[in-house]
C-alpha cells in the first residue's frame, strides 16, 4: 500500500510531530485542525463562531490539497473546549458539512494553544 503525506501551505503546519493528512488506499485522514490562521501562524479569532471558520477553512485546505472535498468527508470527530458552545458552532459547521458526515463531537478539557474547537477528518473518493 502506498502512503502519502499531505502538505500545503494554505493550512497551518503541524504544532506537533505529525503530518497534516496521510492518504492511504483511497482514504484521507486528515489531523485535527485548529484555528490557526496559516497567513499570520496564530489564532486571531477570539470567538467560538470566528474559530470554527477557520478550523473549517483549515480542513478544506487539506481536503483540496490532496485532491478531495467537503463532500469527500464521511466521518468528522470535533472537539470543543467549552460544550455550551456547541449550537454555536454547529452554525457554522453545517455551512461547510452540508453532506452531513458521520461525526462525533465531544468536550474536552483543553485543546492546543488555547484553541476553542478542533475538527478532524476522514474523507474517501
Amino acid at each position: 500500500m502506498v502512503i502519502n503525506k499531505v502538505h500545503t501551505d494554505s493550512a497551518p503546519a503541524a504544532v506537533g510531530p505529525y503530518s497534516q493528512a496521510i492518504e492511504a488506499g483511497g482514504t484521507l485522514y486528515a489531523s485535527g485542525q485548529i484555528a490557526i490562521d496559516p497567513a499570520v501562524g496564530k489564532i486571531t479569532a477570539s470567538d467560538i463562531v470566528g474559530q470554527a471558520e477557520q478550523c473549517c477553512k483549515n480542513v478544506d485546505a487539506i481536503l483540496t490539497a490532496a485532491g478531495y472535498s467537503l463532500n469527500n468527508v464521511v466521518k468528522t470527530t470535533c472537539f470543543l473546549a467549552d460544550i455550551a458552545d456547541f449550537k454555536q458552532f454547529n452554525a457554522v459547521y453545517e455551512k461547510y458539512f452540508i453532506s452531513k458526515p458521520a461525526r462525533s463531537c465531544v468536550a474536552v478539557k483543553d485543546l492546543p494553544v488555547g484553541a476553542l474547537c478542533e475538527i478532524e477528518v476522514i474523507a474517501i473518493k
